[in-house]
């Protein structure tokens, strides 16, 4: 349990558009039932996070007033509530971020993410994890193996979101997959595309240098996003499936439209805005289904053995890191990539 000393319990709080502040805010109470208090020791910064911090808003979703932010976590057990038992005091766990009700017809059926009232980490009004403490679920927790660091446990939320869609959209061998995106999660959908036994991997992104880390990944083409004839360019690959990861129109009308006839487009990316224009005829003149993808049900344990196997490795793609303090220069390099960022990773120990 931790002393009176330790539980200062400080957060980053988005008071508005790009200004942060260091709060102090309550200690949890004594840990509910079938609840943990958590010592966060690493939180990734999202592409989320990034549309609240730069525009208030991420589709749908917008701002209410300040907001700790941060939902891609892993952190250390510090108390216990009565019902836990796969949980101690000192395990180190990754934590899944969103917390369904458990009783409506979605969570009923196994697919607790489309539940209408979950209540997810950094999504207004729900704080985040950019906190020293808080209390969660212990079934939202899953337990890290010694040789899975902190960094990689955070890292599961991201590698679940991708290993949800491309259930979704039915990657496994012989697929030839267009992945539209090179940031953190074209990237992670990359890893696991290559894991689920993709035979070719496509990968599009606007930045250079993210296209030649996407090669040392073991994409098999990488393409500028403005190359000329592009979607040309891409058909010869047999696209199977195309995952689009970056929200942006351009990109979602090239994974439509370069996806082969009977293909599926599975959507990933999230925009500032909430409607898009998408060249629809193309997709219902070749049938090419549109596929949503909406974070994650019961995932994490897929995640966590993928990486604990070795099948997925996500270090690489770790870029950089800031402690709690320095959260608003953090923010401020994955805004713009600057340093040639990737997943940028702020310690809160």
């Amino acid at each position: 349990m931790a002393t009176e000393e330790d539980k200062k319990n400080l957060a980053v709080v988005l008071k508005s558009l790009k200004n942060f502040e260091l709060e102090e805010v309550p200690y949890p109470p004594k840990p509910r039932s079938k609840h943990v208090i958590l010592r966060i020791v690493s939180v990734g910064i999202c592409g989320s996070d990034v549309h609240y911090y730069s525009h208030g808003k991420c589709g749908h979703y917008v701002l209410q007033g300040p907001l700790i932010l941060g939902h891609e976590s892993s952190g250390r057990v510090v108390e216990v509530g009565e019902g836990v038992t796969h949980l101690k005091v000192g395990d180190r766990v990754a934590i899944e971020p969103g917390v369904p009700c458990r009783f409506c017809e979605w969570c009923r059926s196994g697919r607790y993410n489309l539940c209408p009232d979950v209540q997810f980490m950094a999504t207004p009004p729900i704080n985040g994890s950019l906190v020293r403490f808080l209390e969660h679920p212990a079934d939202f927790c899953y337990k890290l193996p010694n040789h899975v660091s902190h960094e990689e446990g955070s890292l599961l939320e991201p590698l679940a979101v991708c290993v949800h869609a491309c259930i979704r959209g039915g990657v496994g061998p012989g697929s030839g997959v267009l992945i539209t995106g090179a940031g953190p999660i074209g990237l992670i959908s990359l890893l696991v595309a290559k894991a689920c036994g993709a035979t070719t991997i496509v990968i599009t992104d606007i930045m250079e240098n993210r296209l030649e880390f996407a090669k040392t990944l073991g994409a098999d083409y990488t393409i500028k996003a403005d190359a000329p004839n592009i979607v040309e360019e891409i058909r010869k690959f047999g696209i199977t499936q195309s995952i689009e990861c970056s929200g942006a129109e351009p990109a979602i009308a090239l994974a439509i439209r370069a996806t082969s006839r009977g293909g599926k487009m599975i959507s990933i990316g999230r925009s500032a805005k909430t409607f898009l224009s998408v060249p629809l005829f193309d997709a219902a003149d070749n049938e090419v289904d549109i596929i949503g993808a909406f974070r994650y049900h019961g995932n994490y344990p897929t995640a966590l053995a993928l990486i604990a196997s070795g099948r997925v490795n996500v270090k690489p793609l770790i870029s950089h890191h800031f402690k709690m303090e320095d959260s608003a220069e953090a923010f401020e390099v994955a805004e713009t990539g600057r340093g040639n960022a990737i997943k940028v990773i702020i310690h809160c120990e």
